[in-house]
């Protein structure tokens, strides 16, 4: 149960359209309960690799499974989702330009722009002049924004990002923390709100009793199909 009052913290890569639609969601649900975002840019594929794990679309049988999902969850919501230009597409100038430093509210309205244009307009937000026009859109220096985040110290801000989120235990995206408490991905968002609520029903014994040492019984079957007697 929270009795806090941080904020909550949302760590999001624009590759992710559960990212886009729990940004869509996260700043009402925040203003509800009296917390404030953060906003944390991390890399997804580098939370994949420092976890060895596939990305989504990276497993076949997903794929049309996760369409469907997204589309029926961005319908409940009324949030406008239209396909990609490209999918996977390189994030990264995105992504450090959203990381710059800059003040919360113009950090909110370019990333609001980014994840529409990638998710609702097709655009390809990884070319500079898109970026650079949504920065400008948010009240940035566009072409200015977009030289800072080619520098050294912008890409090793959103290398610090990713490996801060990776030590925290983050392993996916969109994840949120508050008050010591990590929910990951969109489905996460009721328990989310019942955690700030006050109102979550896991306690800390029952923690203890699942999390306590057990003693396997057997080991994961790693044959290949076909060949298992």
């Amino acid at each position: 149960m929270s009795t806090g009052s941080g904020p909550i913290r949302f760590y999001f890569d624009y590759l992710s359209h559960n990212a886009y639609l729990g940004w869509a969601r996260i700043h009402d649900l925040a203003a509800l309960y009296g917390r404030s975002v953060e906003s944390v840019p991390v890399l997804f594929a580098g939370l994949l690799e420092a976890h060895g794990q596939l990305g989504p679309a990276e497993v076949p049988p997903k794929i049309l499974w996760m369409v469907k999902n997204v589309m029926r969850k961005a319908a409940a919501l009324g949030v406008p989702l239209h396909p990609p230009a490209h999918h996977p597409w390189n994030p990264l100038l995105s992504l450090r330009v959203s990381s710059l430093p800059m003040p919360e509210e113009t950090r909110h309205r370019l990333i609001d722009g980014l994840f529409r244009a990638a998710w609702v307009s097709g655009l390809h937000i990884s070319e500079p002049e898109v970026v650079a026009r949504i920065a400008e859109e948010a009240g940035l220096e566009g072409r200015v924004a977009v030289e800072e985040a080619r520098r050294p110290e912008a890409k090793d801000r959103l290398r610090r990002q990713t490996d801060d989120a990776i030590a925290d235990g983050v392993f996916g995206v969109p994840t949120m923390t508050v008050d010591g408490e990590l929910f990951w991905g969109f489905d996460d968002f009721p328990w989310l709100e019942r955690f700030v609520a006050g109102t979550d029903p896991l306690r800390p014994e029952m923690i203890e009793e699942w999390t306590k040492p057990v003693t396997p019984s057997a080991e994961r079957p790693r044959e290949k199909r076909g060949r298992a007697r």
